[in-house]
């Protein structure tokens, strides 16, 4: 029997009995972390705003408004590029839209590193379109109007364009996205019914029937 040393012991013996740590065996059962698709960030991808259904528009609506809110703060956008009421011309709406989702991607972390500079390089061309979008529309930062529309030959005439003044920007974005919102939805359930009316639907259980 060869004695030991606690100096030639290796690290962690106990110097009392001079038997090792216990070292974890690796579990056969023990597999990689289960991941779902709820941990994994969704890809970001092009909105189309006409094709939402009544629940992603008011996500969307709200996800853009936030990202819109901190993009003006950021870069200290004047109302002359990004005015308050934004939201209610579709010529903003949309170029705001593909903006964010240019920035989503520029950002992903799966990106390569200068997609952040190419990101900033488009900013500044959407900058130059959003100020010929709001210069044609007349939005102001007290006020809005509808944007004049163009009557082609044969057309009725728009009704008139009238500037109207906006005390609390906030609360009227939240009243005009319920209003949004509530429209699609009326909209998705008279498609719907249409389709019921197709269908020899049980009204008790609302199976179709043969």
């Amino acid at each position: 029997m060869t004695d030991h040393t606690p100096e030639t012991d290796p690290p962690g013996t106990d110097p009392t009995t001079g038997e090792g740590p216990e070292l974890d065996e690796p579990d056969v059962f023990d597999g990689p972390p289960h991941v779902s698709d709820a941990d994994v960030p969704e890809t970001p991808h092009p909105v189309n705003w006409n094709l939402l259904s009544a629940h992603d528009l008011e996500t969307e609506w709200l996800a853009l408004n936030r990202w819109v809110d901190w993009l003006r703060h950021t870069y200290g956008l004047p109302a002359s590029v990004l005015p308050p009421f934004w939201h209610h011309h579709p010529e903003l709406l949309w170029e705001l839209s593909a903006l964010h989702l240019h920035w989503l991607g520029a950002y992903d972390r799966e990106q390569n590193a200068s997609a952040a500079i190419g990101w900033h390089r488009d900013f500044a061309d959407a900058r130059a379109r959003l100020r010929d979008w709001v210069a044609a529309s007349g939005t102001r930062i007290d006020r809005d109007r509808p944007t004049r529309q163009t009557t082609w030959p044969g057309e009725e005439p728009g009704p008139p364009v009238e500037d109207v003044v906006i005390a609390d920007r906030d609360a009227e974005f939240v009243q005009f996205v319920q209003a949004q919102v509530r429209r699609r939805q009326e909209a998705e359930d008279e498609f719907y019914a249409s389709l019921d009316d197709d269908l020899d639907v049980d009204p008790v259980t609302g199976e179709v029937r043969d």
